[in-house]
């Protein structure tokens, strides 16, 4: 059972309620503005995904503002090339630019990522280290400002899950701090067009995949079409609740917890009538961090799965196939 105890302003009540995660029902919710023992969460779930609510609303709520600056040209005229380990994966994406599953056709969106904003004479900018770029920016007045803003806000609502997860899982909740303080983290606007009524094979707005990094946190408008895949099978639809977050458990905690926490395969099935955005903050560890079965996590009947990894080799490995699919890696 996880046990988010502590200064996380998470009630009791989730002690009993967030082992549902990992047993029967459908994907719940719980209120960070509810005090300690008020009942927070929704019914049981059977995927590893909740959301939340009143966490950063105040940024939430600038979505719309979000939607309206990716609808300018100026947005798009930030093209990024190609994506390497070199320079990551900065500025605008364009339409069939990724297969999040490389075994079908390209996915039907576009997107604008964000990354941890450095300074051109950052030691790592510098030594061009993997997965370090500066942002690249469009002339649109108020939009850095504007991500800048949410990207730290939600970068420090995931360290402070991470404190949880720590907790929970038994480990100093401080374990994380250090691995996460210069977060491989990638802050994704993305805009699905409306599906058209002629497809390739398989195609989606997002094939079906895992998220490849600790935890997500997405803000989504109110049009539907992301679902999730139950243990049992199913695909849920996931409910648009407004200030909300929804958050979901990564393939890299799922490693680093040697499958104690499981990430839940996830698609966008895009309506035909309308457009769809997102907001995505994709957090992953440090370059240099070391993912390993952290302790506790390995019993004799349950030993480690994984070899150690750096954290940059993981995403290296993990982005390769995103961009091969689409013959957009250099």
């Amino acid at each position: 059972m996880m046990k988010l105890s502590g200064p996380y302003h998470l009630p009791q009540f989730l002690d009993q309620q967030i082992a549902a995660l990992f047993q029967g029902g459908e994907i719940p919710a719980f209120d960070f503005s509810k005090p300690a023992g008020e009942p927070a969460l929704a019914p049981a779930s059977s995927v590893s995904w909740v959301v939340f609510k009143n966490s950063v609303s105040l940024f939430i709520g600038g979505i719309a503002a979000v939607i309206m600056e990716f609808a300018l040209p100026g947005v798009r005229s930030v093209v990024w090339d190609h994506y390497s380990a070199a320079s990551g994966n900065p500025g605008f994406i364009p339409m069939k630019g990724e297969s999040l599953d490389p075994t079908k056709a390209p996915d039907l969106k576009e997107a604008f990522n964000i990354g941890l904003e450095l300074p051109a004479d950052d030691p790592e900018i510098v030594s061009g280290a993997r997965f370090r770029a500066l942002n690249l920016w469009p002339e649109a007045p108020g939009f850095k400002d504007t991500m800048l803003d949410f990207y730290n806000a939600v970068w420090s609502l995931g360290k402070t899950l991470h404190s949880a997860f720590a907790t929970e899982l038994g480990i100093e909740s401080d374990f994380f701090d250090d691995k996460l303080s210069r977060s491989l983290a990638t802050l994704r606007l993305l805009r699905y067009p409306p599906r058209p009524a002629a497809l390739d094979e398989g195609q989606l707005g997002a094939g079906e995949h895992t998220d490849y990094e600790c935890v997500t946190l997405l803000a989504t408008d109110e049009v539907g079409g992301r679902e999730v895949h139950s243990r049992d099978g199913r695909w849920l639809a996931a409910p648009y609740i407004p200030d909300t977050f929804v958050c979901n458990i990564g393939d890299c905690l799922m490693r680093w917890t040697n499958d104690v926490y499981v990430s839940t395969p996830h698609r966008v099935v895009s309506p035909p009538n309308r457009e769809r955005y997102s907001v995505a903050f994709f957090m992953g560890p440090n370059p240099e961090a070391i993912v390993e079965c952290l302790p506790g996590c390995a019993t004799d009947e349950t030993p480690a799965k994984y070899t150690p990894i750096r954290g940059d080799d993981y995403l290296e490995s993990r982005l390769n196939p995103t961009y091969e699919k689409s013959g957009q890696v250099s």
